[in-house]
């Protein structure tokens, strides 16, 4: 193999975060998260229902779309926890440090024949990631990488709480193109 045909480390992390997402039960979307930390794997997470709980493909139905709830809204009827809080809570469950590291989020729309989905962590992901101490995120968009820095976030709290949930930090992320 050339060096030419091979992948950055971001988009190596990526792919692996695509195979964990393999392991989502949402039967929307599907998506897969891993912390890296001094270029380790430590954590890796997928949507799904909490432990012990049926899962949205066992039960056959989301709730938040037979009530057609609107993309980003009303987290709360959900009955799956996203990739990155159940990767930041399978770091914390194995007594894992997640400071300093980076997330990747890979995810697919099973409703639109597993296109990737241009978005990134809700708002209620965001804050989780800031409070780890998470640093950086990596997001695999349709055909590029977007980097989003933490600080920006946080330095951007009051225009987060006013934003729309679905908008997923755009104006905060920017484009590499692969």
């Amino acid at each position: 193999m050339s060096s030419e045909n091979r992948p950055s480390k971001d988009q190596y992390y990526l792919d692996i975060a695509k195979e964990v997402s393999q392991r989502s039960t949402c039967i929307r979307r599907r998506y897969g998260a891993i912390i890296v930390r001094d270029d380790q794997i430590v954590s890796t997470g997928y949507v799904g229902a909490p432990r012990g709980s049926p899962n949205c493909i066992d039960i056959g139905v989301c709730h938040r779309q037979k009530m057609n709830v609107p993309k980003g809204q009303r987290y709360e009827l959900c009955r799956s926890v996203h990739a990155e809080m159940n990767a930041i809570i399978n770091a914390a469950r194995a007594g894992v440090s997640v400071l300093g590291g980076t997330l990747y989020l890979y995810g697919e729309d099973l409703e639109n024949n597993g296109a990737i989905v241009e978005a990134g962590p809700c708002v209620l992901c965001k804050r989780a990631i800031i409070n780890s101490g998470i640093k950086r995120v990596v997001l695999q968009m349709p055909g590029s990488i977007k980097e989003i820095d933490i600080n920006e976030w946080i330095n951007d709290v009051d225009a987060e709480m006013n934003s729309d949930v679905s908008d997923k930090g755009e104006e905060n992320a920017k484009e590499k193109v692969e």
